[in-house]
This record gives structure tokens, sequence and C-alpha cells, in this order.
């Protein structure tokens, strides 16, 4: 059987061989770490080590709750941050978007990067207001300058959730009161992420677990493999840029159109655009052809809905329907980029014939 070219890596990349091992071994050393005998000890042990390695990781120097993932801990935040107004930006994750569905949305610019002027008005018109910005939108791959958008919202003061499930592990971490990682987005396991937190007596605690910002019993073996995943060598990275901008050009040169292109954008996520072709029809054609692509957001992918992203860049209905979206991992070879583009060729030649 061919081998199938994985390129949604944005939605969530392979667990490192080092992570698998780390869970296996916690596995077998299970016991409760809230349990006062000798094995709950040793696991207690085992989870603060773990704690302490993935802050060190990350380069954070402050709280870091465990959760179930970068959902739970954004619905933590909107739940009981010590702020009044919401404030979020146009383009974030629908998990975002759902937490604060009545939160001041602040406009996208054409090129996708954040329209700071209207922040500034929404920071003017807001009272003491929790500020939600992704570091890399999950769609397109544009950076938003964070530290500028902490700033602003320090100044003003509210408070900042910086949604890093994108660029942990990639891109270093912002300065705010709030941020979000998920370790299956680099090498971790599905199900675990966790909320690190600046100054704890801006959260509301509510008594159990993880300094009694959350109840349940700790996911340590989880929280093992999460610890090996940040800890890994994430030196691919580097290399991206160069498989983007070969992608990038071939895209234009067939006739497609690179999404945002003008934006500062991690080399790992692209939204590319086939004109006359609907995104769903080549994610099929792809899937046909061995390779694993993606329209949008993996959390909102089964919606006929027109990403909610693009219509924020001023796109078109019709023209947003036309767009998938493309992730590279560490494993992503200069091979795998030539066959999707031989593929994209393939697919508009026969669109435009037709």
């Amino acid at each position: 059987m061919p081998r199938r070219i994985y390129l949604d890596h944005a939605a969530t990349t392979p667990m490192l061989p080092q992570a698998v091992a780390a869970l296996q071994e916690a596995c077998l050393l299970w016991a409760n770490p809230a349990s006062a005998h000798a094995e709950g000890r040793a696991a207690r042990a085992r989870l603060e080590d773990a704690r302490r390695r993935i802050a060190a990781a990350l380069g954070w120097d402050g709280t870091v709750v465990f959760t179930s993932g970068a959902t739970e801990a954004i619905a933590l935040v909107f739940d009981r941050a010590r702020a009044k107004d919401c404030i979020v930006s146009a383009g974030e994750h629908p998990a975002i978007l759902r937490s604060a569905p009545d939160a001041r949305r602040i406009r996208l610019r054409r090129d996708g990067t954040l329209d700071l002027d209207d922040l500034d008005a929404a920071l003017h018109d807001t009272e003491r207001p929790l500020v939600a910005v992704q570091a890399v939108n999950n769609e397109t791959g544009v950076i938003n300058p964070l530290d500028v958008v902490a700033t602003r919202v320090a100044a003003a003061g509210g408070l900042m959730l910086a949604d890093c499930a994108q660029s942990a592990g990639k891109l270093p971490l912002p300065e705010a009161d709030f941020i979000v990682v998920a370790a299956h987005k680099f090498g971790g396991p599905p199900g675990i992420g966790a909320l690190l937190v600046k100054d704890g007596t801006r959260l509301a605690a509510i008594g159990g677990q993880e300094g009694g910002f959350r109840p349940g019993t700790v996911a340590v073996p989880s929280i093992m493999a999460f610890a090996a995943a940040a800890e890994a060598d994430h030196g691919w990275y580097q290399h991206a840029d160069a498989l983007r901008a070969r992608l990038d050009a071939a895209i234009r040169g067939a006739g497609g159109e690179v999404v945002a292109s003008a934006a500062p954008r991690i080399p790992t996520i692209s939204a590319y655009r086939m004109p006359g072709v609907p995104g769903a029809s080549q994610m099929m054609q792809f899937d046909l052809a061995g390779i694993a692509v993606s329209s949008g957001s993996a959390c909102s992918s089964g919606s006929v809905k027109t990403s909610h992203v693009l219509a924020a860049l001023g796109m078109a209905e019709e023209e947003a329907r036309e767009v998938i979206r493309v992730s590279f991992g560490p494993e992503t070879t200069e091979a795998d980029v030539d066959a999707l583009i031989a593929e994209w060729r393939r697919l508009f030649d026969r669109r435009r014939a037709a």
C-alpha cells in the first residue's frame, strides 16, 4: 500500500516516540497523585516533576494548570478570570468564540493581521476587559503581534489570554496573563493541555485539584508524555520555511492564491485558494490521492458554514469556500510537498478543461 502523506498537522500531529515511551512507562507506574499512601506520593512526585519540566521547556515562570486540552483551558479563563468585559479578535478559534459569544470582536485587516486601531477603540470603550488573541491563526498561519497587544491591554487595565496552541514549541511564549497550550499540537498525546497563569490571584479558584483551579483526577501518564514532547528537539521547524516557500511559489505559478501571503506567517500553516473548485471537493480528491489536508479548523470542519476567519479577511463567500489548509510536521519532506503540488495542478487543470 502506498505511503499516505499527512499534511494536517495543525489539527493534530503524531505523537513523538519519546512521548509514546513516556506514556507507556507512566501507565505501568500509575497511582492517584491525590492519595496519601506511598504509591500516591510517588505519583505526585512524578506529576510535579513533569510540571517543572514543561514550564522550563516552554520558558514559563508562572503557574502551570493541567487541563484536558486547549478548549477546557479557554473555558476556564472565561468562566473565572477577574475581568468584567470581553474582547476577542474576529479570527479566533471557535473555542474562544463559543466561550465569549457576546464579546466585542476586533476586526482583521485584509492581510489577516489584527486591526490595532480597532483594538484601541475597544479598550477605550470597555471596562477591565479580558482580551483574547491567538499567537498564530489556526487557518491562515498569520502571526499576531502579541507583544504589542499585551502592552496596550496592560495599559488599559485589562487581562490578556493568548491562545498558543499552534505556536507553543515553535515560537517563544508571549507576555500574557493566561496562555493556552495543547500537547497534541507538538507531539504529545491528545486529551491533555495546560493553562499557564502568570498571577493566580487573577483567576477565581473553586477547589479540587491543580491548586484549586480544576477538579478531577489528574492524568499523570498523559502529563508525563506531555513533558517528553515539550522537551523534544523541535529544530525541524526551522526547515519548514523552505517547504512553505516551495509550495507558495508553485500554487501561485499554477494560478492559485496564497491566503494572507503579505502578513507574517508561521512556516507550518498555510491556506490556499483554488479558483472554481470547492475546498470540500479538493479535500476528497487529495484524500483519494493519498494526501491529507484540511478545509479549515478541525474543530469546525463538519460545518457547512463559510470560515469565519476568511470572512473576517473580507473574502467573498464563494472565494472562501475554495480554500484549503496545508500544515507541516516533523516528518514532512520536499517529496511530500512536490506530490501535493502535482496533484493540485492535475485537479486545477481538470477543472479548467471542464
